[in-house]
């Protein structure tokens, strides 16, 4: 399936469809925290959370396709990710967009 972040697909004449989403709250285990916490001291990277984003985002994405697809979607346009903070050390990312069919 074609994702883009632009709002329009050049040359492509499409219906849309609705909104298209997916969600996932992500969150690390405890030595990881204390790990980020002590990186925290000292400044720098945080690659246990830049990681969990990572991933967080990717399933976000995964589900925001399947839910298109659920629709009859060819693509989704407009796409854009949110995020919240749910409690210490947990993140909540969404991935929203504008599912569309090709005519």
């Amino acid at each position: 399936m074609l994702v883009t972040t632009t709002e329009n697909i050049p040359g492509r004449e499409y219906e849309i469809l609705g909104l298209a989403k997916g969600s996932t709250i992500q969150s690390k285990h405890v030595g990881k925290d204390i790990g980020a916490g002590l990186r925290n001291l000292v400044g720098g990277e945080v690659k246990a959370y830049v990681e969990m984003m990572n991933e967080a985002r990717d399933i976000a994405t995964q589900r925001m396709i399947e839910n298109a697809s659920q629709m009859g979607a060819d693509a989704v346009v407009s796409m854009r990710y949110g995020t919240s903070a749910i409690m210490t050390s947990a993140a909540e990312v969404i991935a929203y967009g504008t599912a569309v069919k090709f005519k």
